[in-house]
């Protein structure tokens, strides 16, 4: 009877991930409708799943079970802005898909096929990608957090196909699934060599089989080799070194919707799992002076992350084209967020959650204004191309603006706010060297990101961007307009939200306002 409690009861936790599978169903049903509303409404049924799914959550509908679960306090926030980010993802989708078809079909030059119609396959795969990310934070074994992974990033790979017809498009898929797949290879070793370790597959069971090989000396070397394969495979999902390498061709390569939706969603959905891996390693054995990974462990990390923040900088520094550019900014930003593993649970964990919700709404709202505007039918890529576009599109240039700026981290923007907080935890960690680091990296991204932010409203109108007009699909002007606003409003109620990631990262009393340094209590208010 018990154990059909226990089966009930995940089960239950499970509605916001069973509403989104079921709007997977629905949409790919509506999008081979013959009735051209009908496959025109695929996007807003997409949103409005993911909208349900939300509430459903936020009603208390995702289950409160948390037996035998790692973190359980990050799971419902992790799952919200999982949702949250989707809303805008497919919105930036809207209108990207099937349109030249549609168009023909509509002017009566094409007769309607629903085989040549893939709009509705289109968001059914994203719906599928975003449930399996929902499923992440609540693992509670490594077979299910292997099955939801990959059924976050297998979606990815097609989506990335889908987005462009064209040939740059379908090498990019290419080029992402074959390091996914090198990825996923590693993982399962890593996976095997933890279970070889530990006599188990149960995440608590596990982390209280190496607190016992800890407390007797130390992690053996096969359990230390697994949890080091495992954060190295983790890295691709994160677009962090050394499994960068794929970001700038397949960011550039995909459609400008699905390099925003691929800039977070992958991302989310890897420090989730990483989350998971170091807390049954030990994370949380310490207090703020540091963690209680094992030593190789939190070497590589640190090295991943000086490495990563340094190469992505470095890289954007170099580019012209703007969705290269911002994947090497997606890189170096991945860089900052691994800094608040190496700091620890205490500090660390709120510092990644508040940073990682600042980059979800910095990156809508960039995306969101480069997904709604085009030249000639086609995306407008170099940054020199959008010199004059206040003057013609004020919207887009403001919203890019607005990101650009939070990313770099101005203030008084969200994205200054996250990256102070996040400063300020590693500082007390004691790797006051790493926010050296990070702080010189920061100094060197200004640079890239003030191109982004200032040619459209500095630079005079060029040849190449007197045709640049608005795209069809209101949808990406919207998330911008959304994303944007967020961008600007959320820092005035940072105290609310610095007390909600709090009560999530579960550390209410010890990042509470009494212990808050001053900075983030400014920060607060």
């Amino acid at each position: 009877m018990s154990a059909a409690v226990t089966v009930a009861e995940r089960i239950g936790s499970l509605v916001p991930e069973m509403i989104v599978f079921g709007g997977s169903v629905v949409v790919s049903v509506t999008g081979l409708s013959p009735k051209r509303s009908v496959r025109a409404a695929t996007p807003f049924l997409s949103v409005l799943t993911l909208i349900a799914a939300l509430v459903a959550l936020t009603k208390g509908w995702g289950g409160s079970t948390t037996a035998g679960l790692l973190l359980p306090g990050v799971g419902p926030f992790a799952r919200g802005l999982i949702l949250l980010m989707g809303v805008g993802g497919a919105a930036l989708a809207a209108g990207l898909v099937d349109r030249r078809y549609e168009e023909a079909v509509a002017r009566g030059v094409a007769p309607f096929d629903p085989i040549r119609v893939v709009r509705g396959e289109f968001f059914a795969f994203m719906l599928l990608s975003i449930c399996g990310a929902l499923l992440i934070p609540g693992s509670p074994d490594l077979i299910w957090l292997f099955l939801a992974l990959e059924l976050t990033s297998l979606p990815t790979y097609i989506m990335v196909a889908m987005s462009r017809g064209t040939r740059r498009a379908q090498e990019a898929a290419v080029k992402y699934f074959f390091l996914g797949a090198l990825s996923t290879a590693i993982l399962v070793y890593g996976f095997a060599l933890i279970y070889g370790s530990t006599g188990s597959l149960q995440l608590t069971e596990i982390r209280a089989a190496l607190a016992q090989q800890s407390a007797m000396g130390g992690i053996d070397a096969v359990g230390t080799i697994g949890l080091l394969l495992v954060a190295i495979a983790l890295c691709f999902k994160l677009a962090a070194a050394p499994m960068h390498f794929y970001a700038p061709d397949v960011y550039e390569g995909a459609a400008a919707p699905v390099t925003g939706f691929l800039s977070f969603l992958p991302k989310m959905a890897g420090f989730s799992a990483l989350l998971l891996v170091v807390d049954a390693a030990g994370w949380g054995g310490m207090s703020n002076a540091g963690n209680g990974l094992p030593p190789a462990l939190q070497a590589t990390l640190w090295m991943v992350t000086v490495l990563t923040m340094t190469l992505g900088n470095v890289g954007a520094l170099l580019q012209r084209s703007a969705k290269r550019m911002l994947a090497y900014s997606s890189i170096a930003h991945s860089g900052y967020m691994l800094m608040a593993i190496v700091a620890g649970p205490e500090l660390g964990l709120p510092a990644l959650l508040l940073y990682l919700l600042a980059y979800g709404v910095n990156n809508n709202a960039i995306f969101g204004a480069l997904s709604g505007i085009e030249r000639n039918g086609q995306e407008v890529e170099k940054v020199e191309d959008l010199a004059g576009l206040a003057r013609r599109h004020p919207g887009a240039a403001t919203w890019l603006a607005v990101g650009s700026a939070s990313l770099m981290g101005m203030p008084p923007f969200l994205g200054f706010w996250a990256k102070l907080v996040l400063f300020i935890a590693v500082v007390k960690s004691g790797h006051t060297p790493l926010v050296v680091i990070a702080a010189v990296n920061s100094v060197v991204s200004v640079l890239y990101y003030l191109r982004l932010a200032g040619v459209p409203i500095l630079a005079p109108s060029g040849a190449a961007a007197e045709g640049v007009v608005k795209t069809p699909s209101a949808g990406p002007r919207l998330a911008a307009v959304v994303f944007g606003v967020g961008v600007l409003v959320l820092p005035l109620f940072m105290n609310r939200l610095v007390s909600q990631i709090e009560k999530a990262a579960g550390v209410p009393q010890k990042m509470g306002a009494a212990a808050q340094p001053d900075a983030l209590q400014a920060a607060s208010r």
